[in-house]
């Protein structure tokens, strides 16, 4: 079996737990060089939306699939044995990895496996859930939510493995781009006409959030954080008119001042602290953005870069508030219900971060910079986030730079890649009756300059997420606020769909 004749390479990105206002390509103040390359060569999309949570967007991206079709209603520590929440991927729900496997690929999955069941994460097995049984030859990561970044539990294929040992330096975050790196070399000295297909899936920015502390002193001295939430919000909010991936005329609205203290009411250690803890979360995304570009540097090196489709997604979800109201110096602490005072946090001011016997996360409080980081993400709707995403294959479009509004989402993607590169109209060998393909709307047709304002083809989509649903239905939602409270519809004539009606429609 052999792939369609300049059949791309493909690295397909997803990073974790960030929000709209996360990165500089989108208005954030974060700087992330490589995202931003990718923007100015390719396309930015910035109506990509996900499911809400990590699990369920993570099994849709590599299937296509809705994340019940899936198996994925939840994150798999959270399943049960009802269809659609079971956390195990059909056999006829073929992933990206086998489809391309089966078309001559070469295949690989580095960094966070958040889709292999909870009761098959261990040397035990079965296997045929983790990336190796799904159709991706080689992986390298994490089972499960997330990892220490010093000391993960850390994974080759199947076989566990320690290669921070004796190095107290190492970090996962420069470690996984250094196998990439290595895995695409061998494959390209020993069959460059081979494509390759990664999947490159960083723990970062989920907790805990350990950058190297030379990552930590970079964005310190860029004092990014020391005007407050509020400004932060409002500095963000403009950078996205100015780059257009907003609307001119979008209102900002109030601060939300009875969950979010205003920043001048907080005392001289709360400060301190939340930024302390902010700019280690930002740490987190930059570093790892850097080490992207660095991935992306070896297929450029490699002479692969003018034929390799890069789709780089800005988190599975919008920011976490998992760190309670304070945040706290180990995560494990908050899913336990134990709250740490401010005044104990402070003991471990020096080292968060980047102390191996940490794990730190940012609070809701802090929340007021992640709120700052989500700004206009009002299409939340309680069920479903909106990303930023970027494509980006030279010679597959000419409109670089540009932007896309039309409605994405992350099942578009798997149909997204046959045809994303210098190989559109290739016949491919999908998979037989078994395991057939995603009949999602693919992107190709947003690539031209011509239709940069084509209607989207993604016409209709669901969100359902812990009890709470909504619908889009061509520029439409209709969606639920919290805990099943009456519908409420909005469109194109009131796109606020966390405060208002939409005209002539009831609640």
């Amino acid at each position: 079996m052999v792939p369609p004749k300049d059949a791309p390479n493909v690295l397909l990105i997803i990073t974790d737990d960030a929000g709209f206002g996360v990165p500089s390509t989108f208005g954030g103040v974060i700087p992330t060089p490589t995202m931003d390359r990718l923007a100015s060569e390719g396309l930015r999309y910035n109506r990509m939306f996900s499911t809400a949570l990590c699990s369920p967007t993570r099994a849709a991206l590599i299937t296509g699939r809705n994340h019940h079709s899936a198996g994925f209603g939840v994150i798999s520590e959270q399943s049960t044995g009802y269809p659609g929440y079971n956390s195990i991927i059909g056999k006829d729900k073929a992933t990206i990895g086998r489809m391309l496997l089966d078309n001559g690929y070469a295949t690989s999955w580095f960094g966070k496996n958040h889709n292999t069941p909870a009761f098959a994460a261990s040397q035990v097995g079965p296997f045929d859930q983790w990336p190796t049984g799904m159709g991706f030859e080689y992986f390298y990561g994490f089972v499960g939510g997330d990892a220490n970044q010093w000391q993960p539990n850390l994974f080759r294929n199947t076989t566990q493995i320690y290669p921070f040992q004796g190095k107290p330096d190492w970090n996962l975050v420069t470690g996984m781009a250094d196998d990439a790196i290595d895995y695409m070399t061998r494959i390209h000295q020993t069959d460059p006409s081979k494509p390759i297909f990664i999947k490159y899936a960083p723990g970062a920015t989920h907790a805990p959030h350990h950058p190297t502390k030379e990552w930590v002193d970079k964005i310190s001295a860029m004092k990014l954080f020391d005007g407050g939430y509020e400004k932060l919000r409002e500095q963000i909010f403009a950078n996205q008119k100015k780059l257009g991936v907003i609307p001119k005329d979008t209102q900002l609205g109030p601060w939300p001042s009875q969950i979010l203290k205003p920043w001048d009411q907080l005392s001289a250690d709360e400060k301190k602290l939340f930024i302390k803890q902010v700019e280690v979360f930002a740490a987190c995304a930059a570093y790892g953005d850097y080490e992207i570009g660095r991935v992306i540097q070896q297929f450029e090196k490699l002479g692969k870069l003018d034929n390799t489709l890069i789709i780089y997604i800005n988190g599975d979800n919008g920011t976490s508030a998992e760190g309670g109201p304070n945040g706290t110096p180990n995560e494990v602490a908050f899913f336990n219900g134990v709250q740490v005072p401010v005044d104990v946090q402070m003991k471990f001011y020096d080292v968060w971060g980047h102390g191996d016997d940490l794990q730190p996360h940012v609070g809701r409080l802090v929340l007021g910079f992640r709120h700052a980081f989500l700004v206009v993400q009002a299409e939340r709707l309680g069920v479903g986030w909106r990303e930023p995403e970027h494509g980006w294959c030279l010679g597959a479009h000419q409109d670089k730079g540009a932007l896309r509004e039309q409605f994405v989402h992350v099942i578009d993607v798997v149909p997204t890649i046959p045809g994303g590169g210098r190989h559109q109209g290739a016949r491919w060998r999908w998979m037989a009756s078994s395991r057939r393909r995603s009949k999602a709307p693919a992107l190709p047709y947003t690539f031209d300059a011509k239709n940069a304002k084509a209607p989207q083809r993604h016409k209709t989509q669901y969100f359902e997420m812990m009890g709470q649903w909504a619908l889009h239905d061509d520029g439409w939602f209709l969606s639920t606020k919290v805990n099943r409270a009456p519908w409420e519809a909005f469109g194109p004539a009131n796109p606020d769909p966390l405060n208002n009606q939409a005209p002539g429609c009831s609640t």
